[in-house]
């Protein structure tokens, strides 16, 4: 990929207001928030807590809906996309990856991973839920449900049916957040490993300094709003 199609924003956002909660407890989140991120782009989103930078990845990824503005993801406006019709486009462009996992306890690992392939129709979806599940090593582990999987394991799951779909973007909100640091650091590595020879491109949360600092890019949130940027640096290495 060339310098151009790696600068070419994959997300867009243009004077995003969100509000949450009703009446008295309606809670001013994200004011006027502008960003891109580029093609094969890895970005961290930081913050203190109460900051906006959950929100802020939930409306990039349109599980919240912004109250005005626009959400400009994989060339497509999410804002002007309607409920049935933005769940068809999550499920075909992106892999969402959370802190507590979200796993289906009465279902056994490839069959988490399977549900958005299934969900899709797609045919073969148990031999690509098995593929991905070796991918992230855990190959030895199909048939065990999420109760007898380690944190870590568990999290090796959400993130292979995360990858599964083959998204462009993958979000990831506090994903190490859970887990002891040894396993954090491996979960990290699985990430930009995948993302690296994916060519995908990956915006995460996160209140470790370290796992921010392996991005190409860290974007600072102060009370909903986005601090000026620091002048650009180069990747660190794992």
């Amino acid at each position: 990929m060339d310098v151009a199609e790696r600068a070419e924003p994959v997300v867009s956002l243009e004077a995003v207001d969100l509000s949450l909660g009703t009446g008295a407890a309606r809670v001013h989140i994200l004011k006027k928030v502008s960003l891109s991120v580029g093609r094969s782009e890895t970005v961290s989103l930081v913050g203190p807590s109460g900051s906006g930078k959950s929100t802020l990845l939930m409306t990039m990824a349109g599980l919240e809906r912004a109250d005005s503005g626009k959400v400009l993801v994989a060339g497509t406006d999410l804002t002007a996309l309607g409920e049935d019709d933005l769940a068809r486009f999550r499920g075909r462009n992106l892999g969402i990856v959370f802190q507590s996992f979200h796993l289906i306890p009465n279902m056994t690992a490839v069959e988490n991973v399977a549900v958005p392939l299934e969900l899709a129709g797609v045919g073969d979806a148990f031999e690509r839920a098995a593929a991905e599940l070796d991918a992230v090593g855990l190959g030895h582990r199909h048939s065990h449900y999420p109760a007898q999987l380690s944190g870590g394991e568990q999290q090796r799951v959400a993130i292979a049916r995360a990858l599964v779909v083959e998204p462009k973007i993958l979000f990831a909100d506090e994903p190490t957040g859970n887990l002891d640091e040894t396993t954090g650091a491996a979960i990290a590595d699985l990430l930009f490993s995948a993302c690296r020879e994916r060519g995908m491109t990956l915006v995460l949360v996160t209140h470790d300094p370290n796992l921010a600092r392996r991005c190409d890019r860290m974007i600072r949130i102060h009370g909903g709003v986005i601090e000026p940027e620091a002048a650009p640096r180069l990747r660190e290495t794992a």
